[in-house]
């Protein structure tokens, strides 16, 4: 849901005339505008505000709808003064800066400037989002880039501000000056505004008033909403990893069994020279084990159940490296947004050359690749051959059909794994790093088992988030 569409959406039939009912024993609003000039000039003749420039008659094809009976259409200057900046001093009260008044604490006092009071609208006529309006909660000195606005007392104050800030983005995207953008008060001042019976005013501002609380309620239960699916992703994966998602079944292999499977696997490989012989690694200290796993299961380092690969970048300098490349290369760009499990190819492709002449690895079909920097965490599994930039630590299961749990089990890492990382610039984690994680590991007939529950049980939240995202 665009909760701002709306809200303009609600503004727009506001000031239409069509968010309620007119009522034909309201005060029309011609007589308000006369109250209105009677009022201006009275404060005009004891200087309470500065005589303003004549603003030209509204002709009719200005007008850009039809508005009710017993409404007017006026020039906001006609309505609206943006007062000088006379500044006071004498009491030491908060400095009511752009900070300030978007809801941060900063803290700072002075003892001189423009005076404003708690209920006064101010707006901003200096930097790149002049037209914006603020609400004076407390007493206070104001920041020089704003300037107080006098409404008429005959108006409904909420109901001008309502219509200056359904025309901000106007404001903001017409602004003069070039080093320091300013407010356009001459745009501001002959800016069109329906204007309704005072009690009819009254009305709408109660309703938008209204319309909005519910908006945003709605927001929030949304957002709460979907901040509990994705607690209850990590909550799956947890559970998955630790071995309480499915029932384990004593007729399953061990994972004993599996992991000399594993070792046979990758001697044999080694062997081939299709991986090289991994380093040897660390055993596992029982203060390293996070959590109990159920009989049947082994924990083991990542290292010792895959190869732990890392890319490269060929020269982009080189044409020969890049044009009519046909090998699929992944940089952690080309997952930002990715939400599938499976991925073919990024935006661009190497050579055979490419591939020679620089550190990129071509890697098999199933391959998982875990993003270790910029930033760390995107995990995907490679649907044929494939390789990356310098950006991955990518895990080729000695045994394929694993891939998939491991692929589970490094999304639900990925905090932790980035946690830890070092680095100033920008975090990342090395391939001994990622070597060196503790992987529980279930038998293989139960890790089927495990992928197949935790693959239902995400589809299901990732239906009922895009319901969310669209219907709420």
């Amino acid at each position: 849901m665009d909760t701002q569409r709306l809200k303009d959406k609600i503004l727009q039939l506001a000031i239409q005339g069509k968010l309620v009912e007119q009522d034909k024993n309201d005060e029309p609003a011609s007589e308000l505008l006369q109250r209105i000039k009677e009022e201006r000039d009275k404060l005009i003749k004891e200087k309470k505000i500065r005589k303003p420039k004549k603003l030209p008659p509204i002709e009719e094809d200005e007008k850009p709808f039809e508005i009710p009976e017993g409404w007017e259409w006026v020039r906001l200057g006609e309505v609206v003064n943006i007062l000088g900046n006379k500044k006071e001093k004498g009491l030491k009260l908060p400095y009511l800066d752009v900070e300030f008044l978007r809801g941060k604490d900063t803290n700072n006092f002075k003892d001189t400037g423009m005076l404003s009071k708690a209920g006064d609208i101010l707006i901003l006529v200096d930097g790149q989002n002049s037209g914006e309006l603020f609400e004076v909660k407390e007493i206070g000195y104001v920041g020089s880039t704003l300037r107080k606005l006098h409404i008429s007392k005959e108006l409904y104050i909420q109901y001008i501000v309502k219509n200056i800030e359904f025309n901000q983005k106007i404001y903001v995207d017409n602004k003069t000056g070039s080093a320091i953008p300013h407010l356009n008060r001459n745009l501001f001042n002959n800016t069109l505004i329906p204007l309704p019976p005072p009690a009819e005013q009254k009305r709408i501002v109660e309703k938008v008033d209204e319309l909005f609380a519910l908006i945003d309620e709605l927001d929030s239960n949304k957002k709460d909403l979907l901040e509990v699916i994705n607690l209850t992703r990590n909550q799956v994966l947890q559970e998955a990893i630790q071995g309480k998602l499915v029932e384990q079944n004593p007729e399953d292999e061990p994972a004993s069994v599996l992991i000399q499977r594993i070792k046979e696997e990758r001697d044999k490989l080694v062997r081939e020279g299709k991986i090289r012989k991994p380093k040897k690694l660390p055993p596992i200290k029982e203060e390293e084990k996070p959590f109990a796993i159920p009989e049947g299961w082994e924990w083991v380092r990542l290292g010792e159940v895959g190869a732990i690969v890392g890319g490269g970048t060929p020269k982009t300098s080189v044409k020969e490296y890049w044009e009519g490349g046909t090998i699929p290369w992944l940089t952690p760009a080309d997952l930002s947004n990715y939400t599938d499990k499976y991925i073919s190819r990024g935006k661009r492709n190497i050579t055979p050359l490419g591939l020679k002449e620089s550190s990129a690895q071509l890697m098999p079909k199933g391959t998982v690749l875990f993003s270790s920097r910029a930033p760390i965490g995107y995990t995907v599994i490679s649907q044929n051959e494939i390789c990356t930039n310098q950006g991955f630590k990518s895990c080729i299961p000695f045994i394929i059909n694993m891939n998939e749990y491991l692929y589970y089990y490094l999304i639900y890492s990925a905090k932790l794994i980035n946690e830890n990382a070092s680095g100033t610039t920008f975090k990342e984690v090395s391939g001994t790093e990622v070597s060196k994680l503790i992987l529980p590991l279930p038998p293989l007939a139960e890790q089927k088992r495990i992928v197949e529950k935790v693959d239902m049980i995400m589809e299901m939240l990732d239906k009922l988030e895009k319901e969310l995202i669209i219907n709420i």
